[in-house]
């Protein structure tokens, strides 16, 4: 599968995405985080802007909804355009049958925990979903701090994956820059959400292809996963 660096453009101007969207050809996705103001205590972007950066990009959508009843949502993202939907397992009724209705519209689905929330209830639905999205800060709002207190999680979310049998991509969302992602690359994660290392660069493409360095680096050192 390969790193993945994806950048969130929580991080970007709102004013103008598309230009800030086009400023990291070197993605492998764009990171959109939907937020409620319900399920997070922030209100971002929905359906409408989705569809709209749906038209003006060809690179693929990944979506992390941190909304209240993905179960009723999810789907219409993957009719907005999205190729993968992330939704929380603390926010969603029915996550195996969400998952196997969006991978059957076409999309990759993926389940999102918090930080507190434990992996190990979910082990055996691990195969249902195409990635595994461990938040390294509470979900809400960009520029946090890394918690390197989850690496330990990650770790054991590797584990089960290998356990599993299925190919099943590790996400960490939160936190993740130049410094930050030796530690989660050693932990066992291969796709990386970065918003504010990436659109508060100088240069956002470059700061993309520096993670995906670095993550290689880490990656061909201590021959990790």
């Amino acid at each position: 599968m390969g790193i993945q660096i994806t950048p969130s453009i929580l991080a970007a101007d709102f004013a103008n995405l598309d230009r800030d969207i086009a400023a990291v050809p070197s993605a492998d996705a764009i990171h959109v985080d939907v937020m409620d103001n319900h399920f997070v205590p922030n209100l971002t972007i929905g359906l409408p802007v989705v569809e709209a950066i749906r038209k003006r990009t060809t690179h693929d959508l990944d979506l992390h909804l941190m909304i209240e009843d993905p179960d009723r949502w999810a789907p219409e993202y993957v009719e907005a355009g999205a190729q993968s939907v992330s939704f929380h397992v603390e926010a969603a009724a029915a996550p195996v049958r969400l998952a196997r209705e969006l991978r059957a519209l076409g999309a990759k689905a993926a389940l999102g925990l918090k930080p507190a929330t434990p992996i190990e209830p979910y082990a055996d639905i691990l195969a249902e979903f195409d990635k595994i999205l461990i938040m390294t800060v509470e979900p809400g709002f960009g520029g946090q701090a890394f918690l390197d207190i989850m690496m330990p999680k990650v770790r054991r979310t590797r584990e089960l994956i290998k356990g599993s049998g299925r190919q099943i991509a590790l996400q960490v969302d939160g936190g993740i820059s130049e410094r930050t992602i030796d530690q989660a690359i050693a932990a066992g994660a291969d796709v990386f959400v970065a918003g504010s290392a990436v659109y508060g660069a100088d240069d956002p493409d470059a700061m993309v292809r520096s993670l995906r360095a670095h993550a290689d680096a880490e990656l061909h050192q201590n021959h990790v996963h």
